[in-house]
């Protein structure tokens, strides 16, 4: 990923908040190289990632796609068609409740929510917090994205072997990455 940020889109509300956000859904929103993995491939790990059968109880936490444009909205459509009609696994014969909508305006989610998996281990993110002085530079940190992804336990040691010397960590902070992906196993 080159940046993740989470946020609030899909409503009308003006600058919503996580404590005041109308008819907002809390989403995440991805740029991602697409020499390096395909919209078909990100949708693929979305599907992998959450349960499509489950019925929306909260607008605030539906499950949706939200496309940018027709090729997107047309891929997000055979994606689901894909899925719906699987004769065997974990979806067969169930009604999908995730939708595609369209991405309208995307909200900035406050700091706190930014990157929480990495505000959680202690050394990497003080290590980040370091680097980059204003929020908005580790919002938007594709080093911070790597690493939250890491200290959620994605990533492999081989992926992490070719990217440890573009993080930017210290030899303490690269211990840290080391000690997380193993934990992990991959």
């Amino acid at each position: 990923m080159v940046r993740t940020r989470v946020g609030y889109c899909g409503g009308r509300k003006l600058n919503p908040t996580y404590h005041d956000l109308g008819d907002h859904t809390e989403t995440l929103q991805l740029d991602y190289d697409p020499t390096v993995i395909t919209y078909d491939e990100l949708l693929e790990i979305f599907w992998n990632s959450h349960n499509p059968t489950r019925q929306v109880w909260s607008q605030q936490y539906k499950a949706a796609i939200f496309v940018h444009n027709e090729r997107q909205q047309r891929q997000a459509e055979r994606s689901i068609a894909r899925i719906s009609q699987e004769k065997t696994g974990r979806f067969f014969n169930r009604t999908i409740h995730t939708e595609i909508l369209s991405a309208e305006t995307f909200y900035l989610a406050e700091d706190y929510h930014q990157k929480y998996l990495l505000q959680h281990s202690p050394r990497l993110w003080a290590e980040m917090l370091e680097i980059y002085r204003h929020p908005l530079d580790w919002i938007n940190s594709t080093a911070a994205a790597r690493l939250n992804g890491y200290a959620g336990g994605y990533g492999t040691q081989a992926q992490l072997d070719e990217e440890i010397d573009r993080l930017g960590l210290s030899s303490q902070g690269r211990d840290s990455l080391w000690q997380t992906v193993r934990r992990f196993g991959k």
